[in-house]
C-alpha cells in the first residue's frame, strides 16, 4: 500500500467515525421518541417584580475624624546629637 493509498483510507475511516458519533448523540440525546410534550404555562398575566440591574448601592456618611491616629513606634534610647564627622585633606 502506498502513501496515497493510506491516506484515502484513513480519511475514510475517520468520516465514517465522525458519521456514527453524530448518529450515536442523535440518538442518544432525544431519549425516548414517545415523550410527552411538557405542559404549557397557565394563560392570563404574568406578574413580575420590579426590574433591576444587579447593582448594589451602599449609602454611608463620612465620618468627622479619622477613627485611627498615626502609628508611632516606641522610643526606646534618648535622642543624642550626632558629632561631626572629621574633614580629609
Amino acid at each position: 500500500m502506498n502513501s496515497k493509498q493510506f491516506k484515502v483510507a484513513s480519511a475514510t475511516a475517520g468520516g465514517a467515525a465522525v458519521l456514527a458519533m453524530g448518529a450515536l448523540t442523535a440518538t442518544l440525546s432525544n431519549g425516548s421518541s414517545v415523550a410527552e410534550p411538557p405542559e404549557p404555562a397557565p394563560p392570563g398575566p404574568v406578574t413580575t417584580s420590579e426590574v433591576t440591574t444587579g447593582e448594589t448601592i451602599t449609602e454611608t456618611v463620612a465620618p468627622d475624624a479619622p477613627e485611627t491616629s498615626a502609628a508611632t513606634p516606641p522610643i526606646t534610647t534618648t535622642p543624642s546629637a550626632i558629632p561631626p564627622t572629621a574633614e580629609v585633606h
